[in-house]
């Protein structure tokens, strides 16, 4: 038995939390024990679940591992995460999904649940073996060639109408190639300025008007990978008003960071630590998501948590490697942009990155209510705390992040996998 004390959850009131046998079995105020751990006056959340991590392992262990990107996902607050396809060999069998989940289950630092991928080799020419993996000690239910779109409609339709049998969810990253050759960032004033090829918002846009209709044509579930444009919103929106079936995520730097950063940062221009698919977008853009966040058009906040050597990134920015890392400042970057504008309380928040993800992923003992009765899956979190962002102490292999010497809101305090403490005082147990 434990329990933890003086912990307000969703920011409420102060009680004390009783687990036994990993799962919550009293919350009331006034509970105590001689080992209790206290809580400080924490803000108490569901763990955090993401729907988009890149884990690199098989394949890319010089960027990441399944320990290392667990342990990075208990540091901030994380119990569930979503391992992306896109490793070497790429996720398209029973047996690759499975070797990622044993590892997962092995480390233990939090659940590893597998994506599928769509198509075989990520390669957009014939379907992955989707039921197989469905069917696997895996039990995968999302699906997706993220990093790169399944451009082929034909292809993309039989993907919607396959995955219904399980209750599957397609993933699409929402990409048209042929819009996006040689694009090195957001199309507009600034790449103009910069010489820098541009990436233009309607390659997202046109993707995800055509993957709602069709998941609507077939009656399946369609989710949208890190949407990051205000043409996008509004067609998820017109598409939720017709009551399909589609969901929406958008990551915490896309929700925080502009293009111009790309020409004014910090440490000059040119600077890849920007370089990310999609790419930054405009302020407007950020406004544009935020609202949609907090209204419900975009569910929920997923990480795209892709991390990458020095090497791949220290280097010129045509040459220089997509993605940022993001597990251990994902709630910060929240806070900052959602909680302190006004925009979300720490229920809202709970919602969209825990209880939802955790919906449409289909994972029945992950984001639950902090209720006797449920999985005793919780995080302690410090909003008052402000944290210089400092990526050698990151418990990820990679630094690639654009938050470097920032001060950001808030610190991870603990995090609990079914009652077990994989984080105290913000340290790996």
């Amino acid at each position: 038995m434990m329990i933890i004390k003086n912990v307000r959850i969703l920011g409420g009131e102060p009680v004390a939390i009783r687990i036994a046998d990993g799962v919550i079995a009293e919350v009331a105020p006034g509970m105590d024990a001689p080992e209790a751990i206290d809580g400080g006056g924490t803000i108490a959340l569901p763990g955090l679940v993401d729907l988009h991590t890149h884990l690199r392992e098989p394949g890319r262990e010089d960027a990441e591992t399944v320990l290392t990107g667990t342990q990075s996902a208990a540091r901030g607050g994380y119990t569930a995460v979503h391992a992306m396809a896109n490793t070497s060999p790429v996720a398209d069998t029973a047996g690759v999904v499975e070797q990622v989940w044993r590892l997962g289950r092995e480390h233990a630092l939090c659940d590893v649940h597998p994506v599928g991928a769509v198509t075989v080799g990520l390669e957009g020419r014939q379907l992955a073996e989707l039921g197989a993996m469905a069917d696997s000690a895996a039990r995968v239910r999302v699906f997706s060639d993220d990093g790169k779109c399944v451009d082929d409609a034909v292809l993309m339709r039989r993907a919607l109408e396959y995955v219904k049998a399980f209750d599957g969810v397609v993933a699409q990253h929402a990409q048209e190639p042929r819009l996006t050759s040689g694009a090195q960032m957001n199309e507009g004033v600034v790449s103009g300025r910069l010489g820098l090829t541009g990436w233009p918002a309607v390659a997202e846009e046109a993707i995800i008007a055509r993957d709602c209709l069709l998941a609507a044509h077939v009656g399946s579930r369609l989710h949208v990978c890190h949407v990051s444009t205000a043409g996008s919103v509004e067609i998820i929106r017109w598409a939720k008003s017709k009551g399909w079936n589609v969901t929406a995520e958008v990551t915490p730097h896309h929700l925080l960071l502009a293009d111009d950063l790309v020409e004014e940062s910090p440490v000059g221009s040119y600077n890849p630590i920007y370089k990310v698919n999609p790419p930054l977008r405009t302020r407007a853009d950020v406004e544009a998501l935020r609202a949609a966040l907090a209204d419900g058009t975009i569910d929920i906040v997923a990480t795209d948590h892709a991390p990458h050597p020095v090497e791949d990134k220290e280097t010129e920015w045509s040459a220089a490697a997509m993605g940022m890392v993001g597990l251990e400042t994902a709630l910060s970057v929240v806070q900052e942009a959602m909680v302190e504008t006004g925009l979300l309380d720490w229920a809202g928040v709970a919602r969209r990155m825990s209880a939802l993800p955790a919906r449409i992923g289909r994972l029945s003992g992950q984001g639950r209510p902090l209720e006797a009765g449920e999985p005793a899956n919780i995080m302690l979190y410090d909003p008052s705390a402000r944290t210089k962002v400092d990526p050698s102490a990151f418990a990820s292999k990679s630094r690639n992040t654009p938050y470097e010497g920032m001060t950001l809101p808030g610190r991870v305090v603990a995090t609990f996998l079914r009652g077990r403490p994989t984080v105290l005082e913000g340290k790996l147990v």
